[in-house]
């Protein structure tokens, strides 16, 4: 499947692939990446770096806003191919390595099988790769303390907000008003029938309630537009979508 590159601003790019997206940062020949998409989705994601002009050779490092299989596809990958880097959130970094799995399991899947858009959405996860495991032997927690912004291409700023995993992390653009939200806050899923800003449905969050308690600190970014790990790109004010998605999820 070919991966849709989308400039959001200048030299960063939001990327739709097989129902997950990634980011790319690039400031000159640098480039980070940010999320990785599903196994499936490597050659897409390879196809997404030149399309704007970088590689793999070119990445000073990977970013990942969680340890689930449709964001850490090819991260890997990257690391033992091409020796880039993998930085998590301290929380992440085992879950990233599979010491332990905060991940729908197929057997809670099956029992939501009668919701709209679940037995589809699985099918595409077998296809895709979605079950496998591809842990990072060697995943970093961030070379720079949360709160401040990393020494990468893009300047993004590591955020912690819980709940869907315990280390999910969104990345703040300050300069360019982005925000990075992986699936803390998304603008939609297959297995959902709403549009724009929402929570994914109960049975992806690892702990619910810090699900929704960690809106309030995206609410808190300066920023008017949102890239979410699944959906489009949201434009409008990020603190009004944080609402607008603790509204639906009451």
């Amino acid at each position: 499947m070919r991966a849709e590159v989308h400039e959001v601003a200048r030299g960063t790019y939001l990327v739709h692939g097989s129902h997950t997206n990634w980011v790319i940062l690039k400031d000159g020949d640098a480039v980070t990446l940010v999320d990785t998409g599903y196994p499936g989705d490597r050659q897409g994601l390879l196809d997404s770096l030149a399309e704007v002009g970088g590689s793999p050779e070119a990445l000073t490092a990977v970013l990942i806003t969680h340890a689930h299989n449709d964001h850490l596809g090819s991260a890997e990958y990257l690391r033992d191919t091409y020796r880039v880097p993998v930085y998590l959130h301290e929380a992440e970094v085992p879950h990233a390595r599979r010491d332990f799995l905060q991940q729908v399991a197929v057997g809670e899947v099956l029992k939501n099988a009668w919701r709209p858009g679940v037995v589809p959405w699985l099918v595409h996860v077998l296809r895709v790769g979605g079950t496998e495991q591809h842990p990072v032997t060697a995943p970093e927690a961030f070379p720079a303390a949360v709160g401040g912004a990393l020494d990468l291409p893009g300047r993004p700023v590591p955020v912690h907000t819980p709940g869907h995993t315990d280390g999910h992390t969104v990345y703040h653009l300050p300069d360019a008003g982005l925000v990075i939200s992986g699936d803390a806050l998304v603008s939609g899923h297959r297995t959902s029938r709403v549009k724009g800003p929402q929570l994914l449905p109960d049975m992806f969050h690892h702990e619910r309630a810090r699900a929704v308690a960690s809106l309030d600190v995206i609410a808190a970014l300066d920023a008017d537009a949102l890239l979410p790990g699944h959906g489009p790109l949201h434009r409008g004010s990020v603190k009004a979508a944080a609402q607008q998605a603790r509204e639906r999820a009451v």
